[in-house]
């Protein structure tokens, strides 16, 4: 027996719709939902243990899965199954987990999974774009204590006109790629690309993605009514002590406030804070520690934590000494490893990024394998942030979910201003050397100074930096701080970070984490953002004024080659011979790529000497030669023969033609070597196929002033007969 289910439909507003089914599916979770649209389905199921964790934090984990089924499809790799998550996997996990997380209680501790898989793939619908909203109406169902529903959408613009969710297609041909999350009443989260728009239009864009968001959320909320809504669970809070909470404060505000004020640097300062935390820590007994140890390192980082705030919104001071408005000091240099083919470092007050550029061929593009997308991309950047960025010492399990978003934004800040017609593969790679305080915008920035190092011709350069905001809903005080410190990231209310040109916004990614934002402080937080981001352009120009005219004597130079289909068996020869001894002989490397539309062949060729590069288009031009009738052209005698000389057309090495004997001259010719020796060097004009042999015919005779008198002798079919006695009268066979 099917059992009953529950349904909510929303309206796109274009013909296109979502529903959220619950009843049916996964009823052992403690909430779980069908998301779907067209024919795209994702099942999100969500779970939370019942006994706290020993922890202090929320054991949160959001995972992300796209199952290769969905799409009709098997997953690649030898065991055939489905292992450790793509990176557009991750990315969406991250997408999820930033808004989700901040609305569960802060002392709830309980282990808790969101899982969200991708069952039946829709060419037209991007799923990520819906993972949040399945995520948040999961919860609903459940007794999980939550603040309110949430959704996620993506935003495009094609043409002028905000689409929400567009589909594949239509992204293609936007200027915009951002997804939004947000509940009811707040934006949360703001991640996405951009072809240099304004701020005002990035704004635009994020009020479009809430109105459709508020109408999300409240499908949420009728399907859980429909479906019953759960009691909150009872969970066991963390113990308060309201007593020695003020005691804490009282006894560390004052010491705190001084320390922030001092402007001294990270280390300076930890030290400072620490010795602070231990002398209240001293005023206990260690039974006492024993029993409220928790408690008073808690009430201690709240105190901090308010000092800092106070400090910059009354006196408009920061850890560090700088103003809300003011850049760390900058420094920056190019070309500094020597062996690379494009580098730079980029630093910004105690955050240092080294990037390195490698250029390649499309033979060592990013392959992306996903059942929603398969394709590759010729640009992309990775991340690397190694502990000893933060003075830190522990154990490095592979590339992280933050190394991977982190990276993500930085690719995306950089990659639309790639030239489209940019030969190479173009690797960046970011080492953080030193961190406090956006390492990813200080990739951006070093990034954009490698990859006009290494002689690609980008079209502007990208700067970027991380702001942050402190509020104070009381009194209504704000304060907007360009390039936030670490601590400043932990204690603030928005952490955003914005990455464009001098003509506008490429990227951005924001975490809000204050109710009801308005969006003039947000206009107004971005357009200090757009000053700070030009006072660091400024920076990177004044290091590198543009790209290179050309890549570097020991880079790989690349040429690009269209040829006719017909001739890729040609240059590749039978088993690769032809194009592997040719790699062999001029040390380079050949890619050839059929272009699916118009079945021609794009030949890349990759080498450092130009001499091998000239020598690879030589023998691709020789391959394609067809000489025209009637043409003179200059030959080489590259064998002799009885019956003529085998040349071969200088301008194109390697093909070759029969010379007959009887074309050498208008006089009778008894040997070749009376006409022409091996190695001669002349001129035969070309007459194409030979009617009568169908082979091709070559002249040096043609060339010649006719001997006086010669007399042409007659065809062969008016000489009195052949040798055989062809005109003959035959006596009829006998039977």
């Amino acid at each position: 027996m099917i059992p009953k289910t529950f349904k909510e439909v929303i309206d796109l507003g274009d013909g296109r719709e979502i529903s959220i089914e619950t009843g049916k599916l996964a009823k052992q979770a403690h909430g779980s939902v069908v998301v779907q649209s067209g024919k795209c389905m994702l099942l999100c199921t969500v779970v939370s243990n019942y006994q706290a964790a020993d922890v202090d934090f929320l054991p949160l984990t959001v995972d992300y899965r796209e199952k290769f089924a969905a799409a009709g499809r098997y997953p690649g790799g030898f065991f055939k199954r489905e292992a450790r998550p793509s990176d557009g996997e991750v990315l969406t996990m991250r997408l999820v987990d930033r808004v989700l997380r901040p609305l569960f209680p802060k002392d709830y501790h309980s282990e808790t999974q969101v899982m969200i898989q991708l069952m039946s793939h829709d060419e037209t619908v991007m799923p990520d774009a819906m993972a949040g909203l399945a995520a948040s109406a999961a919860i609903q169902l459940s007794d999980l204590p939550f603040e309110c529903p949430i959704s996620e959408v993506r935003v495009g613009r094609v043409n002028g006109e905000l689409i929400i969710n567009p589909t594949f297609a239509q992204l293609k041909e936007s200027d915009i790629d951002m997804v939004i999350g947000a509940s009811e009443d707040s934006v949360m989260m703001v991640e996405g690309e951009m072809s240099e728009i304004s701020e005002e239009e990035m704004v635009e864009a994020i009020k479009f993605a809430h109105e459709a968001i508020k109408v999300q959320c409240a499908a949420q909320v009728k399907l859980a009514e429909a479906f019953g809504k759960k009691e909150v669970r009872e969970y066991e809070p963390e113990d308060e002590d309201d007593e020695l909470k003020k005691k804490i404060h009282d006894m560390a505000y004052d010491k705190v406030y001084a320390v922030a004020k001092a402007g001294s640097s990270k280390k300076e300062r930890g030290e400072a804070f620490f010795n602070i935390k231990e002398e209240i820590k001293a005023t206990f007994s260690e039974e006492e520690l024993e029993e409220i140890g928790g408690l008073v390192s808690k009430y201690y980082h709240k105190t901090e934590k308010e000092a800092v705030r106070n400090l910059t919104l009354e006196e408009g001071l920061r850890l560090d000494g700088r103003k809300t408005d003011e850049i760390r000091p900058i420094w920056c240099e190019v070309d500094y490893l020597p062996s690379v083919h494009g580098s730079s470092i980029f630093t910004r007050g105690e955050t240092q990024a080294l990037a390195t550029v490698t250029l390649g061929t499309s033979r060592d593009s990013n392959i992306i394998d996903m059942p929603s997308y398969e394709g590759e991309e010729s640009f992309y950047l990775h991340y690397n942030f190694p502990p000893f960025s933060t003075g830190e010492a522990r154990p490095i399990r592979g590339t992280s979910r933050r190394e991977v978003g982190h990276g993500n934004l930085a690719q995306r800040a950089l990659k639309g201003m790639i030239p489209d017609d940019c030969p190479y593969t173009v690797r960046v790679v970011s080492e953080v050397l030193e961190s406090n305080g956006s390492s990813s915008m200080a990739t951006v920035c070093s990034g954009t100074m490698a990859i006009m190092d290494a002689g690609v011709q980008l079209k502007k350069p990208v700067s970027g930096i991380a702001m942050g905001l402190i509020t104070d809903t009381e009194t209504g005080k704000y304060a907007v701080l360009s390039d936030i410190l670490g601590d400043e990231d932990h204690l603030g209310d928005m952490d955003f970070k914005v990455t464009g040109t001098s003509d506008g916004i490429t990227a951005c990614q924001m975490d809000i984490k204050v109710k009801g934002l308005s969006y003039e402080i947000l206009v107004k937080a971005l357009m200090q953002a757009k000053d700070g981001r030009l006072h660091i352009l400024k920076h990177l120009t004044d290091t590198i004024e543009a790209p290179r005219e050309e890549v570097k004597s020991y880079a790989p130079k690349i040429v690009t080659k269209i040829i006719p289909g017909e001739y890729i068996g040609a240059v590749i020869g039978s088993g690769g011979k032809v194009i592997q001894e040719l790699q062999k002989e001029t040390n380079t490397t050949i890619v050839i790529n059929e272009d699916p539309d118009t079945e021609e062949g794009i030949v890349e060729i990759l080498g450092t000497d130009q001499a091998g590069i000239d020598a690879v288009i030589a023998k691709i031009d020789a391959v394609m030669f067809k000489p025209e009738v009637g043409s003179i052209y200059e030959v080489k005698v590259i064998k002799l023969l009885d019956f003529g000389a085998v040349v071969e057309y200088t301008e194109a090495p390697g093909n070759e033609v029969l010379l007959h004997v009887s074309e050498l001259a208008w006089e009778r010719t008894d040997k070749v070597t009376d006409v022409v020796n091996l190695g001669d060097v002349i001129d035969v004009k070309y007459f194409g196929l030979d009617p009568r042999t169908r082979k091709e015919k070559v002249s040096r005779k043609a060339l010649l002033p006719k001997p006086e008198g010669y007399k042409e002798r007659p065809p062969r079919n008016d000489r009195g007969g052949d040798r055989r006695g062809g005109n003959r009268d035959r006596k009829p066979r006998r039977d």
